[in-house]
């Protein structure tokens, strides 16, 4: 079973925190509140997103790195994490 499916209650609470999180982004814009207020709403949303990534990430790392099943699989899993990296990184 997938780490992500064990976590699976935990990290659909922190995905719906992120929804709302965006959604008072909409309603600050909407309402054309100050600028400062909204990007305060916005690095609330990007250390909520970053710590769900980070969570996810470790998981990924001691299931499917410390934990392989063999070399290949262990090469696979640090692959998949390098291309996040770099696409994260952009």
């Amino acid at each position: 079973m997938s780490h992500t499916t064990l976590q699976k209650k935990k990290l659909i609470a922190r995905v719906s925190r992120l929804k709302g999180q965006m959604e008072a982004v909409e309603r600050a814009l909407d309402a054309e509140r100050p600028c400062g207020e909204i990007l305060q709403l916005l690095a609330s949303v990007r250390g909520a997103l970053t710590g769900l990534t980070g969570e996810v990430l470790d998981d990924h790392l001691r299931e499917h790195v410390l934990n392989a099943d063999d070399d290949a699989a262990r090469a696979e899993a640090v692959e998949e994490i390098s291309e996040v990296l770099r696409t994260y990184i952009r």
